[in-house]
Order: structure tokens, then sequence, then C-alpha cells
């Protein structure tokens, strides 16, 4: 069997050598895979953590979640990733990442994943300070039909919600900026550009820039979603990290409310995953 193909001056993989490749990466990983658990049975966690990364995290201050548990486990090589939360829930579900914080619409929970809802927040309106609907009470999502919008990319899972709201009331909108981050989102605001919907979470306190709320406007849930098959120890090890972390501050939700989430209901959610009724 010949694995490359060669002359004086180049070498390729053959389609043996790929299919080779296939499998001899399998056993690799299944080798990494077995000495991390052989450590984690005598107390070490090691290994990588893969945890993907919207860009409007609200529920969970990351850097300082991350920061400890890098000194709680420093031989686990940490790695984050961005992207959307559909995206992140397919790469759970293929073993190609640990953990994610998703936004989704209130909808659509995550399928295929465990999941913990971190929290459940209502989108505001957002206009430069200048702009007619600055300083009103509430709006409609009727009010807007006349605004141009900045938005995230039609199709994405940061979207989704703010298009089924206007659909399901028949008002039609123009997205005349899609953009990939909130800094720019607000910037288009804030120069009087266009109009916004956004979790005030996501927003905190932006000169130039007024919120107003929404009456029929769209909800967000933001999740903590990682493997319902076999996750590793690292994964596990930083889930219960941020559910302990949830636990001893309380988990807010931004209608008002506020609740605790007791060690037992944390052990409850590893043990039985989304499937499990969490008391607060």
């Amino acid at each position: 069997m010949t694995l490359f193909a060669r002359t004086s001056r180049r070498v390729e993989v053959t389609a043996s050598g790929q299919a080779f490749l296939v499998g001899a990466r399998a056993c690799l990983d299944a080798a990494d895979r077995a000495a991390t658990d052989a450590a984690a049975a005598a107390g070490l966690v090691r290994g990588t953590l893969t945890v993907g990364l919207i860009p409007t995290v609200t529920a969970l201050d990351l850097p300082a979640l991350l920061g400890s548990f890098h000194q709680a486990h420093p031989d686990v090589r940490i790695a984050v990733r961005g992207g959307v939360s559909t995206g992140f829930v397919t790469r759970i579900i293929d073993g190609t990442m640990d953990v994610a914080v998703l936004g989704l619409s209130e909808a659509t929970p995550p399928l295929g994943v465990q999941s913990r809802v971190l929290a459940r927040e209502k989108h505001v309106l957002l206009v430069a300070e200048r702009h007619r609907l600055a300083g009103r009470h509430d709006v409609r999502l009727v009010d807007l039909a006349a605004e141009t919008f900045a938005d995230f990319a039609a199709g994405s899972s940061g979207r989704a919600q703010t298009d089924a709201a206007f659909a399901a009331q028949g008002v039609a909108r123009d997205v005349a900026f899609e953009v990939a981050g909130v800094d720019l989102m607000l910037g288009l605001v804030r120069r009087g550009l266009a109009v916004a919907l956004l979790t005030p979470g996501a927003i905190g306190d932006v000169p130039g820039v007024s919120a107003v709320p929404m009456i029929d406007g769209p909800g967000r849930v933001e999740y903590l979603a990682w493997s319902d098959f076999n996750p590793s120890p690292a994964a596990m090890a930083f889930v219960r990290s941020v559910l302990d972390d949830v636990a001893w501050r309380g988990s807010v939700d931004r209608t008002g409310t506020r609740g605790v989430l007791h060690a037992g209901a944390v052990r409850e959610v590893l043990a039985h995953g989304s499937d499990a009724k969490v008391s607060r």
C-alpha cells in the first residue's frame, strides 16, 4: 500500500494515504482520550477544553470562569471559538467542541445536547438619542415598520428571534446593515444610520444610544450546552464550575425575577442533563 506519491520536488498523500489518515487520527484521539480518562480516574483533569461563545454572552463572566478553571486544572489546554449557536450545537454533537454558551429564541431550545438555561432576556429597541422614538415609555413592533435596521446575518440564530417576532406580527422591516458584532451595530445606531433590537445585558450603557422597552418584542434564552454522550472529564469539570458559579451568584432573568440554584439542583442537572427539574 502506497501512502505517499513522491518525486524529487514534491510529495503528495495518495487516496490510500487519505483513508489511512482518517483512521490514524481516530486512533490518536482514542489514545489521548484513554490517557485523559485514566488521569481523571486518578483525580487529575487534563486534555483539551474547547468552548464556543456567541458574541452576546451576558449571563456569565467567562474570562473569570476560564481563569479560575485554568488555576484549578492547569494541565487542560483551553481553546475558545466564536460563531453561532446552531453551529456550536452541531460541533458538540460531532465531538469537536466540548461546551458552548448559546443564545436562542424562546421557541427553539437546543436539541441533541444537554443544556441548562442561564438567563432569559427581552429585547429592547436601540435608537440614536435624537431619534423620534428616543424617550418613549415603550414601543410596539408595528411602530418600527418604517425604520432601517442593523442586525446579524440572515439565517443566524442571533437574528432568528427578531425575524420570527416581526413575521408573527405581520410587519415587514428593512435590514440594510448586516453585521457580525455588537460594537459595529451600536456604532451604526449611534450615528443615526439604523435602529436595532438587542438584549439589555449585551449593550450596557452606551453614550449616544437610547434604549426603549418593547411591548411585543422578541425574547432570547441563553443556555450552557454540553454533550449528552460521554463528555470529557475537562468538559464536565468546566460545566460543574459554571453551574457552581450560577448557584453561588443566583440565576437572574432579565425580566426582574431572581432565584437561587442550590447545590442539590446542580448535582441533579449534572446527573440528568436537560431533563432535570431545577428548583429555585
